[in-house]
């Protein structure tokens, strides 16, 4: 007989599993980050620095305050223990998951490593190979080639030197050896990973299932689509293989879920057998729009009823709550979103807009207010500003005893 779970409780066992039913330790360090991430498997990297990195937001949300250098000598140093990977997109993977990845790099080179693109520059890219043989890590600026001065790559406007890199790195053949800021110093993959993440070989369902058994812990309850996700697996026979598998040695558990539907039945969704039940998650944080929590549009609106897109691209005029809200965690659901701009020039954490959900909680503006403050102090920001657009603005500016100011745009309620 298949269980049944409350939507309530799917999302208690949904928050516990990313961490957010434990509390905040008093200090992090080292330890408390490297669990973290242990416990999330994957961290997606985002250029957009209008607050914070993307990548640093996650832990903040789970651990609170940290020093985000911990976080660079584990992922940006020589002999990273996290690497980059396209894993879910662009992320950070424990250099230990490097194996499971191999098919997703086969995929790409069978994708991007015989087009026109890749024949008309085979010299350009065995030059790459030996440049970074015979000289090591190098960032792009610091390669000196012809292609730096002709004509641009096909690939988002990237010269033909940073296009062959990134594919080396989709293929495996490059690593990432840390960054400078944001920009990426390349290597070949033997001079940042270890003989055994290299040479370690998974066959690709073996792989697939893997990932998938990763997920579904990471997840704690979740549908296929979710579980493919998780990874960006476009492959649902394997996925579908990788679920029957575990559910076969009794690792997940079929459930069926309040309100979750497809196609006018119950959606079919499994639990990790070891998945926590809290009967109670009290969280607060504030969550990058690439956190696993929310990540998934489709698993966020099931979850929390929340209709979540980023507007980034969207025309400033067209917007409905701002370039890149925060989705707002209070309780053991999403209650809100708030715009946030990191204005260094003036010490400010500027809120551009804050918007409610429908049912939010009484105590959200104060528990949401204290996020903020804390998150202003994380980035080395003096004061929090708030602006008139939103209806959450006001109820944000009280609970802050904050200034207001004019949002860049004109609008206000």
């Amino acid at each position: 007989m298949t269980m049944t779970l409350r939507r309530a409780d799917a999302r208690r066992v949904a928050l516990a599993a990313q961490g957010f039913a434990r509390p905040r330790p008093e200090t992090v360090g080292t330890r408390q980050i490297a669990a973290t991430l242990q416990r999330m498997r994957i961290l997606q990297i985002d250029s957009v620095n209008v607050f914070s990195r993307s990548h640093y937001m996650p832990l903040f949300a789970r651990l609170g305050a940290y020093d985000t250098a911990l976080l660079d000598r584990l992922a940006f140093s020589r002999r990273p223990k996290w690497v980059e990977s396209w894993a879910h997109v662009a992320s950070l993977v424990s250099v230990d998951d490097w194996p499971l990845l191999q098919f997703r790099r086969d995929d790409l080179r069978a994708k991007y490593g015989h087009d026109a693109w890749a024949q008309a520059n085979e010299p350009l890219l065995q030059w790459l190979r030996d440049e970074l043989a015979d000289r090591g890590p190098l960032r792009p600026a610091e390669i000196d080639h012809d292609a730096r001065s002709g004509s641009r790559g096909p690939w988002w406007g990237w010269d033909d030197v940073k296009n062959g890199l990134e594919r080396l790195w989709l293929f495996g053949e490059v690593a990432i050896a840390g960054r400078r800021g944001f920009e990426r110093r390349y290597a070949l993959a033997s001079q940042v990973l270890p003989a055994s993440a290299l040479e370690t070989t998974v066959p690709r369902a073996e792989a697939i299932a893997e990932l998938v058994r990763r997920a579904s812990v990471a997840y704690g309850v979740a549908t296929a689509a979710d579980l493919a996700d998780y990874w960006r697996i476009r492959d649902r026979p394997a996925v579908m293989a990788g679920i029957h598998r575990l559910v076969d040695t009794g690792e997940l558990i079929p459930v069926e879920i309040e309100g979750w539907q497809a196609a006018g039945r119950p959606a079919k969704a499994w639990l990790h057998r070891d998945a926590a039940r809290p009967r109670k998650v009290d969280a607060a944080a504030l969550l990058t729009p690439f956190d696993p929590v929310v990540w998934f549009r489709d698993r966020a609106e099931r979850l929390f009823d929340f209709d979540y897109r980023i507007e980034i691209y969207t025309p400033a005029p067209q917007r409905r709550f701002g370039y890149y809200s925060l989705p707002l965690l209070v309780g053991d659901d999403v209650v809100g979103r708030a715009d946030l701009k990191a204005d260094r020039a003036s010490s400010a954490l500027r809120v551009q807009s804050a918007w409610w959900e429908p049912g939010a909680p009484t105590d959200a503006a104060d528990r949401v207010a204290t996020e903020l403050l804390a998150a202003a102090r994380w980035q080395g920001l003096e004061r929090v500003t708030v602006s008139r657009w939103g209806d959450a603005a006001e109820d944000l500016a009280g609970a802050l005893r904050a200034e207001r100011h004019d949002h860049p745009d004109g609008r206000r309620n």
